[in-house]
């Protein structure tokens, strides 16, 4: 197998299908497409999430062209959603079924690793953190709120990384909150995109407060209490200072997990992973925190893809 060569890489999340071609540190292809929810729903049963994903992949991969048919030198999926035991979801059956067939026909290495340590993967490659530098990473998606100590994995590890949770939320995730205020406000599923484009858009601080702070200990939260709170606010229209404060909120509260983060690992570099990490709003937010440094991505990597993906695979068969 010759160093340097293509590496095919699937996710098949809840949320979106996608997949993507790597060599070395170069994207040679970034493919996504978002899975369809019903107007009012606020997601998917894995069921018709699997489903979409087997109707999706076939139409990505004839996006990619043939001329890099005989170019892959490996495959790399997503198998289940974080590197720990019992982690399971239907829905990446789909991805490795395509992926392990493929494999087959190619007659090429195929790996598999964890959406969680694909999302750490494509917001750190480019990040200027040391390989062998322990880091904090934030995993803020739809279904996921964790605050990890990321360590580089062993080389005969399944997992390429050794990650431990230091905080998160005990119950919901930041994006169910967005999203099921969006749905609330009448807007399309998923909703946190829109969501942030109305706050960023807002210059003057709302002078009404209708939100309690979200209480911050040992890095933990819950999130139940402000859930509730916005669904009795809306009102089935978008309520920009409302969903201003939402933001605002969201933000103080993860500034404040940070902090506290940081004074009990010891480590000041911090990686934000998953779709609402990717909000201009709480990025504007969280730049001011003092002896921390916090890296967003800014290449349309913080949601779901596959590039991290297929950069684990050739880091794996090859570094």
């Amino acid at each position: 197998m010759e160093k340097g060569g293509y590496v095919l890489g699937i996710d098949t999340s809840n949320y979106r299908t996608s997949v993507a071609l790597t060599c070395g540190n170069s994207i040679e292809a970034d493919l996504r497409r978002q899975l369809e929810v019903r107007k009012g729903d606020r997601g998917l049963r894995q069921s018709e999430a699997l489903f979409q994903h087997v109707k999706n992949l076939p139409m990505l991969f004839e996006g990619l062209g043939k001329e890099y048919t005989d170019r892959i030198s490996a495959i790399a999926y997503s198998s289940r959603p974080r590197p720990v035991e019992g982690s399971y979801m239907p829905c990446f059956l789909a991805g490795e079924s395509f992926a392990r067939s493929l494999g087959a026909v190619l007659d090429v290495p195929v790996r598999a690793f964890s959406h969680q340590e694909g999302h750490i993967e494509a917001v750190k490659r480019y990040s200027g953190i040391d390989d062998d530098r322990d880091f904090i990473a934030c995993h803020f998606s739809g279904g996921t709120c964790e605050l990890l100590k990321v360590s580089k994995g062993e080389d005969n590890s399944k997992s390429a990384y050794e990650i431990e949770r230091i905080g998160g939320s005990k119950d919901i995730s930041f994006g169910q909150v967005l999203d099921r205020a969006g749905v609330a406000m009448g807007m399309d599923f998923p909703c946190g995109e829109l969501m942030d484009s109305i706050a960023i858009a807002i210059k003057a601080k709302p002078a009404r407060r209708r939100l309690t702070a979200i209480k911050v200990k040992g890095c933990e939260l819950n999130l139940s209490g402000i859930d509730t709170r916005i669904k009795r606010l809306a009102e089935g229209l978008p309520d920009s200072s409302l969903i201003y404060e939402i933001f605002a909120e969201l933000s103080s509260a993860i500034g404040k997990m940070l902090i506290q983060a940081g004074e009990v690992s010891g480590l000041t570099d911090v990686i934000m992973a998953g779709g609402v990490s990717s909000s201009r709003f709480i990025r504007r937010e969280l730049e001011g925190i003092k002896n921390m440094r916090i890296v967003f991505d800014d290449m349309n990597l913080s949601s779901d893809n596959a590039v991290g993906i297929a950069f684990l695979g050739g880091s794996r068969l090859w570094d």
